[in-house]
């Protein structure tokens, strides 16, 4: 490692916009190392340039696909050595009335939100147990405490995470591993607006991803009291 690093590693998934964004570049400013994680290779790669001088890998990598996650963990390993911090922040949010959610927006939901955090939390334990550290933030939302309108399979998969949050915390205090959920309210990002104009929503009542990302950091890095386990909740203005 040169001397803009700590010597942490994160993988950020969710890395080209956004709350992934804004994580990756607030952690690359504590000294991480950081595999910033999307589909959009250009984004990522933007991304990776805000994040410098700290080291950063891109992975172009769908990982909603089942055989993402171990291919995300073994190219960090392969390029930083270890892996101590794993934000599981990409997400997809359709906007639907409940009678209008098909099988496919179902499956595809939880897929992104829920399967694949969980396939990446299995694929870093083994180097959070040879380590005996490591930290899992999962990036919710305030739907699974107070759930929106038409958000059905959005909060229902988040919900699962919050779960996993607990499991997480639960399973890792043996070997040193924390775990913790950032439950949000509307963010001003680009998947609220693909869906939710303006003029429904002003950016007032809405929370910045540099504020989000912001708790996200404080949870990793241990500067809030939360105890391991902690869904925390983020409302909006």
């Amino acid at each position: 490692m040169d001397d803009t690093t700590t010597g942490r590693v994160a993988i950020v998934t969710g890395g080209s916009s956004g709350i992934g964004r804004a994580v990756a570049i607030g952690l690359a400013k504590e000294g991480f190392a950081v595999a910033i994680v999307g589909r959009r290779r250009q984004a990522l790669a933007e991304t990776a340039a805000a994040c410098a001088p700290a080291r950063t890998l891109v992975i172009e990598a769908d990982i909603a696909e089942p055989r993402a996650a171990s291919l995300v963990v073994r190219e960090t390993l392969r390029a930083f050595g270890r892996v101590d911090l794993l934000v599981n922040n990409a997400g997809v949010a359709p906007y639907l009335p409940i009678a209008e959610t098909s099988d496919e927006i179902l499956d595809s939901t939880f897929q992104l939100n829920a399967l694949a955090p969980a396939r990446l939390i299995r694929e870093v334990w083994p180097a959070f147990t040879a380590q005996r550290s490591g930290c899992v933030v999962n990036v919710s939302t305030l739907g699974t405490i107070d759930p929106f309108p038409n958000f059905l399979a959005y909060a229902a998969s988040k919900s699962a995470l919050d779960s996993m949050t607990r499991s997480v915390a639960r399973e890792g205090r043996a070997i040193g591993v924390r775990a913790f959920a950032v439950n949000p309210g509307a963010v001003e990002t680009p998947m609220l607006r693909g869906f939710m104009p303006v003029e429904k929503l002003p950016t007032a009542r809405t929370l910045s991803p540099e504020a989000v990302a912001q708790v996200v950091l404080d949870l990793a890095s241990g500067r809030r009291s939360e105890k391991t386990g902690a869904c925390v909740p983020l409302p909006s203005p």
